[in-house]
This record gives C-alpha cells, sequence and structure tokens, in this order.
C-alpha cells in the first residue's frame, strides 16, 4: 500500500473528545486509509511536528450563496481551518429565482445580509446559471469549490418564486402552499441538508417590506418542515422572532423529524420572556426532554459596523420604516427633517435597557469629515459637543453623505456569561455569519478565535472538548454523516494547526469583491495546511491550489458526499 498523502509526526484529535495521541495520518484517493501507524511511502509528505492533527472544521451558519459563485475558494473561512460550511441560513438564499424576480432577492439581500447590490449583480453575472434549487446545486458543483458547501432551501426564495411580490404582503393560499411544500421535496431529494426560515424583526427587506417568511402564519411553517421529514429528513434552522420561538421548535422538531437549530442565545441580548440565562434553562429543559433543538452561540463579541445609508440596527423600530422605504436621497431627506430627529432622540430614551446600552457605546470608526473623530466615541463628543448623540449620529453622517461608519458592540461581550452559553449541553456553535454583512462584521475566524482565546488563553477548554466543538458537534446537529471525525475510511479533511499561536488577527478593510465593493477580512496564524478530501487547499497562509483551476469540494448532498 502507498499513501497519496502522509501527516507526520503530529498531535491527533480526532473530533470525538477523546484524549489526543502521537500519530501518523495516511490518505488515499481522497479517504483516510491510516490513521496513528501509517507505515508505508507516501508521494506527498506533511510534516505535522508540534501540531495538532484534527478533523477540518464545520462551520454550521454562513451566508456564501451568492459569494460562492464568484468566489470559488468561499474566503475566508478556509484560512481559518473550515473545510465545511453550512449556507442559506436564515431563511435566505439565491435560489430558487425565476429571472423576473432576481431585482427583489438581490435588494432583498442588501437589506438583510449587507450585501453590496454592485458586487450581487456583478458577481452573479447578468444571466444566473441556475433558477431552480436543484440547478443551483449542479451549478455549484459544475463550477467547483474548494470546500464542502452543504445548502439550506431558504424559505424568502421559495416564498418569492411561487408567489412573486406578493410573498411581502399577505399569507399563502392553499395552492400556493401545495406548490412549496413541492419544491421543498424536490431540494431535499435533490440534496438540500434541510430548509431555514427567520420570524426576526430585524430583517428587513426591500423599501421597508417585511421578509416573506415574517408574512406567512406559523401554519405554513409547519407544513414547510414537515415536507423536510417526509422527503428524508435534513436540518431545521430558524432565526427566532415572534410567533417562532422554543415551543414552536418543538413542535417542528417532534412533527418533522428534523434537528432544529436556532440563531442566536447570545450573552445580553434577549429574544424573548427572561434574559439569555432563562433560554438557557429553558433549552437545557427541551433537550432533556428528548427534543433535538439546538440553539447556536458564538465564542466572539458581537460588534457590527454600520452606516446610516443602511442603518440595519435600527431598522427593527418603527420610527425607521419610513427610512426603510426611503431612497438614498429620501434618507438623507429624514435625516435633516427636524421632527424625525426629535422623534429619534425620544425613541432611544425608551428603547429596551440593553439596546440603549449598546447604543451608548457606540464608536465613530470612521469619519472622513472628521478623521480627529476615529475611534472615539460618539456619547463622549455628543456631550463635548452638547448635544444629543443622535443628533451628532445624522450630522456626522449627513458631512459624509452618509459614509461615517460606526461601531456598535452588540451582544456577548460579558465573557463569564458567554462561558456558560458554550458549556450548554443542548447549544451548538454557530452565527459566524460569513459571507454576510461583509462590510459591517467578520467573524468568519470564529475558529481560531475559539482556539486561541478559550483555549489557549482563557484555558477554559481543552484542546479535545475545543475541536470537538469545531467538527464533530456542529456535524452531528447538521445532519452531516460523513463529516467532523477523524478515522479510517473517512474522507480526509483535516485540520493541521499549532495551538501555541493559532489564532485571529486584526480586521482589516479590503476591495476586492466584485464592483471593486469593500469588505473586512481577519488573516490566520497558527494555520500550517488546511486538506479537503485529501487534497491540501490552503498552507502557511496562502492558497495550495489554483483558485481557477479543479478544486477538491463539493455539494453535501442529502448531507454526505455524492
Amino acid at each position: 500500500m502507498s499513501y497519496d498523502l502522509k501527516i507526520t509526526g503530529g498531535t491527533i484529535v480526532d473530533g470525538s473528545g477523546k484524549a489526543r495521541y502521537r500519530g501518523d495520518v495516511g490518505v488515499r484517493d481522497g479517504r483516510i486509509v491510516a490513521l496513528g501507524n501509517a507505515p508505508d511511502a507516501a508521494r506527498r509528505t506533511i510534516d505535522a511536528d508540534g501540531a495538532i492533527v484534527s478533523p477540518g472544521f464545520v462551520d454550521l451558519h454562513t451566508h456564501y450563496d451568492a459569494q460562492i459563485i464568484w468566489d470559488r475558494m468561499v474566503s475566508i473561512s478556509p484560512w481559518h481551518g473550515v473545510t465545511s460550511v453550512v449556507m442559506g441560513n436564515c431563511g435566505f438564499g439565491v435560489a430558487p429565482t425565476r429571472a423576473e424576480h432576481r431585482d427583489m432577492i438581490v435588494r432583498t439581500m442588501e437589506k438583510v445580509e449587507g450585501m453590496n447590490t454592485a458586487a450581487l449583480w456583478e458577481g452573479l453575472g447578468e444571466d444566473w446559471p441556475f433558477e431552480t434549487f436543484p440547478e443551483y446545486l449542479d451549478a455549484i458543483d459544475s463550477r467547483g469549490v474548494a470546500v464542502n458547501v452543504g445548502v439550506l432551501l431558504g424559505h424568502t426564495p421559495l416564498r418569492f418564486y411561487v408567489m412573486g411580490e406578493a410573498a411581502t404582503e399577505r399569507a399563502a393560499t392553499g395552492d400556493e402552499l401545495a406548490q412549496m411544500t413541492a419544491i421543498v421535496r424536490e431540494a431535499v431529494t435533490a440534496g438540500a441538508v434541510g430548509f431555514s426560515t427567520s420570524r426576526s424583526a430585524t430583517h428587513v427587506a426591500y423599501e421597508g417590506r417585511k421578509i416573506p417568511s415574517r408574512v406567512c402564519d406559523v401554519e405554513e411553517i409547519y407544513a414547510l418542515a414537515k415536507a423536510v421529514g417526509e422527503a428524508g429528513g435534513g436540518l431545521f434552522e430558524a432565526t427566532a422572532g415572534r410567533g417562532l420561538f422554543l415551543e414552536e421548535y418543538k413542535r417542528i422538531a417532534k412533527d418533522s423529524g428534523c434537528n432544529v437549530s436556532w440563531t442566536a442565545l447570545l450573552s445580553d441580548l434577549s429574544l424573548g420572556d427572561g434574559g439569555h440565562e432563562e433560554q438557557l434553562r429553558l433549552s437545557e429543559e427541551i433537550a432533556a426532554a428528548g427534543y433535538n433543538v439546538f440553539p447556536q452561540v458564538t465564542p466572539r463579541p458581537l460588534n457590527f459596523e454600520y452606516q446610516m445609508k443602511e442603518p440595519f440596527i435600527f431598522e427593527a423600530l418603527s420610527l425607521f420604516q419610513p427610512v426603510s422605504a426611503a431612497d438614498f436621497d429620501g434618507r438623507k431627506r429624514l435625516y435633516q427633517d427636524p421632527e424625525f430627529r426629535a422623534a429619534f432622540r425620544e425613541r432611544m430614551q425608551t428603547v429596551r435597557e440593553q439596546f440603549r446600552s449598546s447604543f451608548e457605546k457606540t464608536v465613530i470608526s470612521q469619519c472622513l469629515a472628521e478623521p480627529g473623530l476615529d475611534e472615539q466615541r460618539l456619547l463622549d463628543v455628543a456631550k463635548r459637543r452638547s448635544m444629543a448623540p443622535t443628533d451628532l449620529l445624522l450630522d456626522l453622517s449627513l458631512a459624509d453623505n452618509l459614509e461615517t461608519r460606526f461601531r456598535v458592540p452588540v451582544a456577548n461581550h460579558n465573557e463569564d456569561s458567554v462561558e456558560a452559553l458554550l458549556k450548554g449541553k443542548s447549544t451548538v456553535l454557530g452565527l459566524s455569519d460569513a459571507g454576510a454583512h461583509a462590510s459591517q462584521l467578520c467573524d468568519a475566524p470564529l475558529p481560531t478565535y475559539l482556539l486561541s482565546r478559550w483555549v489557549r488563553e482563557k484555558q477554559v477548554f481543552s484542546i479535545e472538548e475545543a475541536v470537538r466543538m469545531l467538527t464533530s458537534r456542529p456535524a452531528q446537529v447538521a445532519g452531516l454523516k460523513d463529516r467532523g471525525l477523524l478515522a479510517e475510511g473517512r474522507p480526509a479533511d483535516i485540520t493541521i494547526f499549532d495551538p501555541n499561536t493559532v489564532g485571529a488577527g486584526q480586521l482589516q478593510r479590503v476591495y476586492d469583491f466584485p464592483a471593486g465593493a469593500d469588505r473586512l477580512i481577519s488573516r490566520e496564524s497558527g494555520i500550517r495546511a488546511v486538506i479537503v478530501n485529501g487534497t491540501p487547499i490552503r498552507e502557511n497562509g496562502a492558497d495550495a491550489v489554483d483558485p481557477k483551476g479543479t478544486l477538491p469540494g463539493g455539494v453535501l448532498r442529502r448531507r454526505a458526499a455524492a
């Protein structure tokens, strides 16, 4: 026997949570054929001395749905050790989409996922290479991709496909619901890993409309989840909101047989009655009662950078409905209007304490009109100028033609509280949001942050437990049948990292998206190699494959490799 690839001298952490051990790994034809003892010769050898050899990391919550069409490397997730992603979360996606509905999809993605419309139009092209969901999966496979991809069918494109613009206005008829359930069954049969939806009040579509999944009644959601189960099962992912929370998740899990994973259980952010402690307690009770309901948590503080040309963090306030519905010039007129400004000042005194507290911590991150204000707290500058912080926010924005950037800490900053969430028996790591809000946040380094902050610095988790949290646990929740563990016969998805140096760098703003659009990135450190199906795709901080050549990933159809 000989190997295509052999990894020698490393410490193996197999993803199960079991103790590490020294050993080698032999890979042939994309699979692990020797683990621990790999005595035969190999065409290529990687020296892993001093490093951890683990399964490739699994990211349960990404939004690469559009980016994957123009960026087959799905950067930046592989930089940080990720070899499998699940996308189509929160009910969003780009398929199925009729040609006449593309503008609605693009404008919705702009609003709810912070995606640049020029980048979307240029990146997806004039003639999108798909219409139906099966065609979308085929387009990903035929174009090639660097990592393994699980795709959820999103509720928003599904409703648009069947109902057109009426999807944002009314409940479905019986015939329309029948069409949707048939498309769900078709999607799961073709390879969808499941279905996703959202009821979040922060998810506002173009012209200030509610996103389609907020307009439907909950019985529609039950019917679509049941269709997933009837077609073979999978993951049901939801973003919590009015009429869709813990009790509804229990029913969905019971009636559909699907694993239910919801976003997001964050410290200092309440999605229902009680704070995060109460939601964790209830989640643990639900899990103990036998329901497969898994809250997503993240080890990272959630910071959000925004501009008032897209005031995402305020759009859940009814005051901002006219802003959401207005065009660019209309928004500037509203921001100048004395009545609107007075109402804004008053409303920020009566919002929930958590929101008000976060707003008071807002930092001016980039102000072209007054660069000296960069990285100063908005409240401090407002006090010096004897004005309300909301007025200062609007004045600075108007002076920069709404280009001023502000950064607000949204949640997850109390590490004692975060620790309890990470240790929850029912929780799973998620919410990297990789591919979304690209100019506003960058949480794709979730794996390297966990390993540096929570393992090396805080010593809260052992390497074995952290690797389990990054690999077999999310694979189990997503139902990915052949990912997340190192074992003979398994696909060779492998991440090699130095436990002493692994980490995520400072955020940088780059302009490498289509149409010159910007995004935030974070460089990795300590990731020696990332291997997908036996092929190294990253080594020592650089791509190891030609982004325009043959790539080793593909769609995980029905939650496994084709």
